[in-house]
């Protein structure tokens, strides 16, 4: 009997250890094949991320090369009457500028050149005076003029720069630093009544010692190249209008600016401040 319980048991037993075996077989087969999987998925993964990584790469290129193309397109030049030329980017600069010019101003605008000579005066005119009357600013092809009152620059008989005179000057002197080739002419204008005391013999004498005390100002404190600048004194035989009356005579005494600038850098210094 007793050897009968014991056979039982032992065959119980290996029956267990059969059973035991052959489930850790197959636990150890189902680990091996998961990891298999698992470091398949792995490689997988990492091919993914390798692709993935050259198109990132590609559409990274691609958006520098549109970029580039887009900035090619922005810097080419349109002619401005067969001689100025205006790059897109100051195209779009001067329409937005336009918007804020007086509707019945910009009806009288015809051509290109004519909306870029509107939109610098424009400019011009709102970064050194709130009176229009005060400042003058015509473009003939690719010279830019500027005519400034001289209440803006002198005291009244004087020849020498008042310090009202520092706004317009200094940016005037960002725009001819702007340029090393650029030259300036600064030319002094006074109205037909004549004069003759112990400062000035006569109107060329005030005319001359105004454009030559803008100029010195310009380049003692403004800092700009005194090869670049000339000045003329053109007495009274340039004026704008008739003088005959007291305003007019007021529009002749003036101080005229030329200048011969890149259109590109001139927009962008009064776009600092005004647009």
């Amino acid at each position: 009997m007793k050897k009968s319980i014991i056979v039982g048991t032992l065959s119980i037993a290996l029956m267990a250890s059969c059973v035991s075996k052959k489930k850790y077989t197959a636990l150890e087969t189902n680990l091996s094949e998961t990891q298999s999987a698992l470091t398949k998925t792995q490689v997988e993964k990492e091919e993914l991320e390798a692709k993935m990584a050259k198109i990132e790469a590609r559409v990274t290129e691609y958006n520098q090369k549109i970029s580039s193309l887009k900035e090619v397109n922005d810097s080419q030049y349109t002619t401005v009457d067969d001689v100025a030329v205006m790059s897109n980017n100051t195209k779009k600069k001067m329409r937005a500028t336009l918007k804020n010019v007086d509707p019945a101003k910009l009806a009288e605008a015809k051509t290109l050149q004519d909306s870029m000579n509107l939109a610098i005066s424009y400019n011009l005119k709102k970064s050194i005076s709130d009176d229009e009357e005060d400042v003058d600013v015509n473009i003939d092809k690719t010279v830019v003029m500027i005519n400034i009152s001289d209440k803006l620059l002198f005291n009244s008989g004087s020849y020498r720069v008042s310090s009202k005179a520092n706004k317009i000057l200094s940016k005037l002197a960002d725009v001819i630093n702007s340029e090393p080739a650029m030259e300036v002419m600064v030319e002094g204008h006074t109205d037909s009544r004549s004069i003759n005391t112990a400062m000035f013999r006569n109107n060329w004498d005030l005319s001359v010692k105004r454009a030559t005390s803008v100029v010195v100002i310009l380049q003692s404190k403004y800092n700009v190249d005194p090869a670049k600048m000339i000045a003329a004194g053109r007495s009274s035989y340039l004026p704008l209008v008739e003088n005959d009356s007291r305003e007019n005579m007021a529009k002749n005494r003036r101080t005229k600016i030329v200048i011969l600038p890149n259109l590109d850098k001139f927009f962008a210094l009064l776009d600092a401040e005004t647009l």
